[in-house]
């Protein structure tokens, strides 16, 4: 059976991209949800969300491993920073 094609579209806005530093992974029993972060020294904001189910949260690890090995084979072995103690994280929800 042939493989069907899917178009994609990416809206100007979502291009753009979102910078995160954190990143928190919650889970039950049927999503995994991952908060992107971008914290700096006192406060931190979600700069997006994704809610996926276990088996397709399964499927990116393999994905973002796969690429890692890529990306070292071309560029070196990713040097992994000196691992601060973890923050103290707090949520606050918002209406905005």
């Amino acid at each position: 059976m042939a493989e069907k094609e899917i178009q994609i579209k990416l809206d100007e806005e979502t291009a753009k991209g979102a910078y995160a530093n954190l990143a928190v992974i919650t889970h039950n029993e049927n999503e995994f949800i991952f908060d992107f972060i971008f914290a700096h020294p006192t406060q931190g904001s979600v700069v997006s969300r994704v809610i996926t189910s276990p088996g397709h949260a399964k499927q990116l690890l393999g994905a973002l491993n796969e690429n890692l090995g890529k990306y070292e084979a071309v560029f070196g072995k990713i040097r992994e920073p000196k691992q601060p103690p973890p923050p103290q994280i707090g949520i606050q929800l918002s209406n905005n």
